[in-house]
């Protein structure tokens, strides 16, 4: 029995969120240490100096701050990614000439998934930003870009935001976003779908039954290329994100060229070890929660 469009969606919709979820609980104390380096690279010496000081001074509580917009940014993103990647993929197959049911190959869903990541860039940002800020908040005041003493929660956060720049102020940074999911999800969906594509060579099995092992590995791989592709490109969004809290109003172009002349090059990578560190663990269970949750839901809707 063919699964009707609206069903798909649902089910792609569900099981991105379903990998949204595994994907922070596996990599959130990667990423909160990544946006402080990448903000702050002058307060740390190394991703070692950076996760001790972290647990020193607030425990291991510490490495999950932002966390509950982490879950709201990825639950967000990730279902409206997988759920338009798979519209992106129809729209390919009609650009094509090709039946709905055929099977495009590894470099077609590449180009589906980078299609597909403007969308989600637009429901990722805003919590992205709240996340970021919150990640981030000791460092502003420790720096004393922000007054210190006050609370921060996500509450407080959005309040700041709507009350400083009304309901677009969600939005800074949303150009640089989609300056670095296009090319970077062509290059994660391009790299998980070659990944699955050789261990299915390898081990003589289908794509779709590799283990759960490869089927890791291959998330883990498309990751990581996505985070070398455009790893420069998310330092300038981080900063964007974050000093706009102190009044900082610049766009791409100005934060990159002020990081490259007052810091170097170099600093366009603070926080890149713990990313690669994370992309294992954080995007294979990304793809092992939304390949297995999209697989149960299939069967129950085939049912």
């Amino acid at each position: 029995m063919t699964t009707s469009p609206v069903i798909q969606a649902f089910i792609d919709l569900s099981a991105g969120a379903c990998g949204g979820i595994a994907c922070v609980l596996c990599g959130q104390p990667f990423d909160t240490a990544k946006v402080k380096m990448q903000t702050f690279p002058t307060m740390y010496r190394s991703f070692v100096h950076c996760f001790v000081s972290i647990t020193r001074q607030f425990g291991l509580r510490g490495l999950y701050q932002g966390t509950t917009p982490a879950l709201m940014a990825n639950i967000v993103e990730n279902a409206v990614l997988f759920m338009s990647y798979g519209f992106c993929q129809d729209v390919v197959h009609f650009v094509l000439g090709l039946d709905r049911g055929a099977e495009l190959n590894d470099i077609q869903k590449a180009c589906s998934g980078s299609v597909a990541s403007v969308f989600s860039s637009l429901a990722l940002c805003p919590t992205e930003l709240v996340k970021c800020r919150l990640q981030t908040m000791h460092e502003m005041e420790a720096s004393g870009k922000i007054a210190s003493g006050k609370k921060s929660t996500v509450y407080s956060v959005v309040r700041h935001v709507l009350k400083t720049n009304g309901p677009l102020g969600f939005y800074q940074g949303l150009p640089t976003t989609i300056m670095r999911e296009i090319p970077g999800y062509f290059c994660f969906f391009g790299g998980y779908e070659m990944s699955r594509s050789a261990f299915a060579h390898t081990l003589g099995r289908d794509k779709e039954d590799i283990g759960v092992v490869p089927l890791m590995l291959s998330g883990g791989i498309g990751g990581a290329l996505l985070w070398l592709a455009v790893y420069p490109i998310d330092c300038v969004k981080s900063r964007i994100q974050v000093l706009s809290l102190a009044g900082r109003q610049e766009g791409f172009m100005k934060t990159f060229t002020g990081i490259v002349r007052n810091e170097g090059v170099r600093s366009l990578y603070s926080g890149l070890t713990p990313t690669m560190i994370r992309t294992f663990p954080a995007n294979g269970a990304l793809f092992l929660a939304y390949e297995l949750s999209r697989k149960m839901m299939m069967k129950q809707f085939d049912a």
